[in-house]
């Protein structure tokens, strides 16, 4: 059974820090490219921080560009998000994904984990 299993979210206050975590299981992780996703309410789920396989390469969307880190432990199955100097318009439900490569034709989703930025 697929499992993508977030943590780590919470209440912190502007300028502040959360580590995010995504368990994953039942599929071969380090097949898989993962990603971080976000969803503000009334909004569309956007791209936050993409990273290979391998973990060589990683991709982030300009508004959290050096404040954002993606990484992946391949002996925990575990990918991370480590978000500093956190904004309220960081504020939103956090998603992990895993795609499948070659060509991401399986897509997997977490429950996702809510980040709330605010004083």
């Amino acid at each position: 059974q697929v499992q993508l299993v977030e943590s780590g979210g919470g209440l912190v206050q502007p300028g502040g820090s959360l580590r995010l975590s995504c368990a994953a299981s039942g599929f071969t992780f380090s097949t898989y490219r993962m990603s971080w996703y976000r969803q503000a309410p009334g909004k569309e789920r956007e791209l936050v921080a993409g990273i290979t396989t391998t973990g060589s390469t990683t991709n982030y969307a300009d508004s959290v560009k050096g404040r954002f880190t993606i990484s992946r432990d391949k002996t925990k199955n575990t990918v991370y998000l480590q978000m500093n100097s956190l904004k309220p318009d960081d504020t939103a439900v956090y998603y992990c994904r895993a795609a499948s490569t070659p060509g991401g034709r399986q897509i997997y989703w977490g429950q996702g984990t809510q980040v709330t930025v605010s004083s």
